[in-house]
């Protein structure tokens, strides 16, 4: 169980902080039934309520410091996701957003950006649905790595970028 004050991830909201952990009756359900209360870390004015025990959705810690380090020093070696027919496309990416898993999040946005140099190479534009899960992949990743490092969101690119160079790898 997580504690109140604690960062988490919460499904594809993302990093959120436990606010508060209560205790509802439900008059047409079990009594006494243990809630935590969230608020997303970049939607400050949002709640969610959620069953402390619920297994609809992926809940797990925020990376440590090491534990987001580690991640960044291995990017080089995460695979691009595979996507072989665009009818599978969008259900792949929907997929890999709610496993909630820094590597599935890493090997999508490694497989979108090379589709976005490919397609300009040839002449074309991201797709919208691109361009939308690509946006969503790096959100979640560089919060999580962000508040796990102390750092701002907008500080990851240019931190990773630096990171992986000079281990001696291309992004």
């Amino acid at each position: 169980m997580f504690e109140k004050g604690q960062y988490i991830i919460y499904g594809i909201r993302g990093v959120c902080e436990v606010m508060d952990i209560i205790t509802v009756d439900r008059p047409d359900g079990p009594k006494g039934k243990l809630y935590y209360v969230l608020r997303p870390y970049y939607q400050q004015d949002s709640k969610i309520v959620t069953p402390v025990d619920s297994e609809m959705t992926v809940t797990r810690p925020l990376l440590s410091k090491e534990e987001a380090l580690q991640l960044i020093d291995r990017i080089p070696e995460v695979e691009e996701m595979a996507v072989t027919e665009d009818k599978q496309r969008e259900e792949r990416y929907k997929e890999a957003l709610k496993t909630c898993d820094c590597r599935v999040w890493i090997s999508m946005i490694k497989a979108l950006y090379l589709r976005r140099r490919q397609r300009q190479e040839q002449g074309k534009k991201m797709t919208d649905l691109d361009e939308r899960y690509f946006k969503t992949a790096e959100d979640n990743l560089y919060s999580e790595l962000a508040l796990s490092l102390g750092m701002q969101r907008d500080e990851m690119v240019d931190y990773i970028t630096e990171r992986v160079l000079a281990e001696g790898e291309p992004v």
